[in-house]
């Protein structure tokens, strides 16, 4: 298969995380868990569920067996303070270099956020009149609260950029309360509107008022059915919040997901209804009016809108699964009236913007960046050069200027700021991650494999420059596959210190993300599932076979819906590798509907109440596949108390279930992390030491930690113990 090799130059600095203590053998003392005779017969089939009592997250039993886990849990990791105190002080060193963002322009203010040493949240900064002007701090989530367990959920700024709506929460609950800051004086107006989880803010073209989604009152809709029902209201400064006329979402399905945002220049606002991940409608309204006007309903398609000029502008996917571009007039924005001006393109087009009277439109090429500019007929102009093979976000510019910033990154690339000047075709670097790193020692590679059933899937591979391929080193694999996310090459800090020791860093691009668009998003959701699983067993072998590692030196890692893959990986390839991290995962597929917010994940995966869509979802619910008498590798399960996306359920009964069904003395351990949630909003203390966790665990279950007073590390297991064979898994 084909590989894309990309090298580049940078400072070198060695770090070794070759230290510490051998770790004791045996199996380690597990808490005693005990079980309860439940079960249930759905659509024909008995499913035993022994740790349902585990769902009880609140109860003093569940509590305190959690306490035990987690006690069991740090000495384990802790038997290794030579290695962590190494892998720390890498850490903190990568993740003090500040941040940088690509600057948001509102008006004659250039918004932008930055986090410096020492601090758990980025600032958001504003400049006046000009990019390079003295930057004056506007809003630091450092002050919400002492530990940086209050974070800063969302922000935006209104179309002058004299105000601030933005939203926080605590513990990583993501239960946000909506503020607004005057930019001016830098204090809040007073204004708090509760139940605004995730909000979407348009603000109004004259900045005194915008449209914003709001969750209903506990007690206002039956028991557990707050999480749903999210509502567009529309709020004036200085009228009480409670009197704000809600604008959509009443009498609707209460799975509905209702956004909203402004057009560019702030005249027009725009609604868009998702159902799922593959189907959006998409309604218009002139700011300051009351109806809303459709654009694209009922086509089972994704949409995204702008206006330039009298016109729209649409991004969709109704007709290219790869996206195009089309234009409609404002008074008959129908697909009846649709004229396609820029077609399906060899890659998908992610976004587009109107910047400077131009569309700018991002390409994801074989889960790599291009950046194209067009007039605004569709005619191409040019594209932009990137630095590398990489990943662009956070793209901004005016509609009537002539400045277009982006960042750029890629896994030997940190984060930079470009400014494109659409006029001259200049490119410059504006600002960029200074941060200790050699990336002359490095490169990444794009290595392509088939999976089960021949579908060629691709993944990057970063490890150092001229690695010799003899299967001797330790790797990690990630994985997502879902939810249209696609996964792309980044500058991942707390990934470095283990490619710096050796180890080799895989990304793989499997079904069920966006990386080459809707068909391929669908052929890993529902009772295409098991694609996804079969990509990731296949990115596996690959590094296997291609002589990067051997299973016995080989991790998986995986978070949320790919906590579901890791799962899944773990009952159905047991033998494909050493050790998993399977972070806030859901694992309980016949039961995760029942809990939080996961019945709008139903269109993605599919609801056991259905009884056809039961037949696929059990076939690979990870829960219910663990075997007694299987050696299952090494797993650290973590999940977070304040968790208000998926269950902590999940990771619990997995746990419980994993100790005492396997015969391997390889640990199954559980991290429950108080204050925290799903992971948006983690102040960065939390997070280094999440790291920290987790590669200890890979370090030590990888084999790179040698006997005391060893110079070398211990030699894995050999090849013959441990087969590669295959055995019968809204964010």
């Amino acid at each position: 298969m084909p590989k894309t090799i990309l090298r580049f130059a940078w400072i070198p600095l060695a770090v070794g995380l070759l230290l510490g203590p051998a770790a004791s053998a045996g199996r380690p003392p597990y808490p005693p868990t005990r079980t309860e005779p439940v079960s249930e017969v759905i659509h024909g089939v008995r499913v035993d569920d022994p740790y349902r009592w585990l769902e009880n997250t609140r109860s003093q039993e569940v509590q305190e067996w959690i306490a035990r886990q987690n006690a069991l849990t740090r000495d384990m990791l802790d038997q290794f303070p030579a290695v962590r105190r190494k892998l720390a002080q890498r850490l903190a060193q990568l993740y003090a270099a500040p941040t940088v963002s690509s600057p948001l322009i509102r008006g004659k203010r250039y918004f932008t956020t930055r986090r410096t040493a020492g601090q758990n949240h980025a600032v958001i900064y504003v400049r006046q009149g000009r990019f390079d002007a003295p930057p004056l701090a506007v809003l630091n989530p450092n002050d919400f609260s002492a530990d940086g367990t209050v974070a800063l959920d969302w922000w935006f700024p209104s179309p002058d950029g004299s105000l601030i709506a933005y939203g926080k929460s605590a513990s990583g609950s993501e239960m946000s309360t909506l503020y607004v800051r005057d930019v001016a004086t830098g204090r809040d107006t007073g204004l708090a509107i509760p139940h605004t989880r995730s909000c979407t803010v348009a603000w109004d073209g004259d900045g005194r008022g915008f449209l914003y989604t709001r969750y209903p009152e506990p007690g206002s809709v039956p028991p557990g059915e707050e999480v749903y029902h999210r509502t567009v209201y529309h709020h004036r400064l200085g009228r009480p919040w409670r009197d704000d006329p809600a604008c959509w979402g009443r009498d609707r399905p209460k799975e509905e997901w209702p956004v909203v945002y402004p057009s560019s220049d702030f005249r027009h606002q725009f609604l868009l209804i998702e159902r799922g991940w593959s189907r959006q409608d998409l309604y218009l309204r002139e700011a300051g009016t009351e109806r809303f006007r459709p654009i694209a309903v009922g086509l089972n398609a994704r949409h995204q809108a702008d206006t330039l000029g009298d016109r729209l502008v649409i991004l969709t996917n109704y007709q290219a699964p790869r996206y195009r571009v089309v234009t409609a007039p404002l008074d008959h924005p129908g697909p009846n009236h649709w004229k396609e001006i820029i077609p399906q393109q060899a890659g998908v087009i992610e976004s587009l913007h109107v910047v400077g009277g131009k569309l700018v439109a991002a390409v994801s090429e074989n889960a790599y960046s291009r950046l194209l500019i067009f007039e605004p007929d569709g005619t191409p102009i040019t594209e932009v050069e990137l630095p590398a093979l990489g990943t662009v976000l956070d793209i901004h510019g005016r509609p009537d200027g002539h400045a277009l910033f982006f960042r750029f990154e890629s896994l030997a690339y940190p984060p930079a700021i470009f400014r494109y000047d659409l006029g001259t075709h200049r490119l410059e670097k504006v600002d960029a991650l200074q941060v200790a790193f050699d990336p002359a020692r490095f490169e990444t590679r794009q290595v392509w494999f088939e999976s089960r059933d021949g579908t060629r899937v691709p993944m990057f591979v970063f490890c150092r420059a001229g690695l010799k391929l003899d299967g001797t080193h330790p790797a990690v694999l990630y994985g997502y596959g879902g939810f249209n996310i696609s996964i792309r090459p980044r500058f991942i800090r707390h990934a470095i210190p283990f490619v710096e020791s050796g180890g080799v860093y895989a990304l793989a691009n499997l079904r069920g993300g966006g990386e080459f668009g809707e068909q391929w998003h669908q052929a890993g959701m529902l009772d295409k599932k098991q694609n996804v699983f079969d990509d990731m067993a296949a990115a596996a072998r690959k590094l296997v076979t291609e002589g990067y590692t051997r299973p016995e030196r080989l991790g998986l890692r995986g978070g949320s819906n790919g906590g579901l893959l890791i799962g899944a990986m773990i009952t159905q390839h047991p033998d494909l590798f050493q050790a998993a991290l399977c972070a806030v995962p859901l694992l309980d597929m016949v039961r995760y509907h029942r809990f939080s917010i996961a019945r709008l994940w139903i269109p993605e995966y599919g609801s056991a109440e259905d009884p056809e869509q039961f037949k696929f979802l059990y076939a690979y619910s990870p829960y219910h596949h663990v075997r007694d008498g299987v050696a299952y590798p090494a797993v650290l399960l973590t999940t977070a108390e304040s968790d208000s996306r998926v269950d902590p359920m999940h990771a619990l009964k997995m746990a419980a279930r994993l100790q005492a069904a396997t015969s391997s003395d390889r640990p199954i351990l559980l991290w429950v992390e108080r204050n925290a949630g799903h992971g948006k909003g983690k102040p960065l203390a939390k997070r280094i030491d999440e790291h920290l966790d987790e590669w200890t665990f890979f370090t030590w279950q990888l084999g790179m930690i040698p006997a005391a007073g060893a110079d070398t590390p211990p030699p894995a297991p050999p090849a013959s113990s441990r087969s590669a064979a295959d055995t019968p898994a809204r964010r």
